[in-house]
């Protein structure tokens, strides 16, 4: 999961998946494409809406993604156009790009949509990215449980 600073949409995005697969079975993780928060933990306003939801991700610390994480990983989800831009640019093959993806296009695909970043917003711009991630984490979680049984 990769949003800009991995403090409010990436972090959320990871607690919701992990809270949907079984546990031990998937590693679920999550990076920003700047560094400017590495180490800290993510935003108050993402850590109450994913409690709300009975989901602590009050332990998890900011990442930077590298091109490293293109290996590492079998699913890259971008919240954003310009993140997966950031993403695509490092991949050094079709594999590494066949890797990387808009979350919401689980939703509508091949719309391309953003998850809007709820930053500079209020507590129920949160909420509004909470419900989109629920959504397109659901049905990641369908699919990758179906993929590996």
């Amino acid at each position: 999961m990769v949003c800009l600073g991995n403090i409010c949409r990436s972090p959320l995005a990871e607690g919701i998946l992990q809270s949907k697969l079984p546990e031990n079975k998937f590693i679920v993780s999550s990076a920003g494409t700047i560094d400017w928060h590495v180490g800290n933990k993510p935003d108050s306003r993402s850590i109450e809406t994913a409690k709300k939801h009975g989901i602590d991700i009050s332990n998890q610390k900011a990442n930077f993604f590298n091109s490293n994480d293109l290996e590492i990983y079998d699913y890259i989800f971008a919240m954003d156009r310009s993140n997966y831009n950031f993403i695509i640019k490092l991949a050094k093959n079709e594999n590494q790009l066949s890797k990387v993806s808009l979350i919401l296009n689980e939703l509508f695909p091949n719309e391309n949509v953003d998850v809007p970043d709820p930053y500079y917003g209020l507590q129920n711009g949160f909420d509004l990215v909470y419900e989109m991630l629920n959504e397109s984490c659901t049905k990641i979680a369908e699919k990758l449980i179906k993929k590996h049984k």
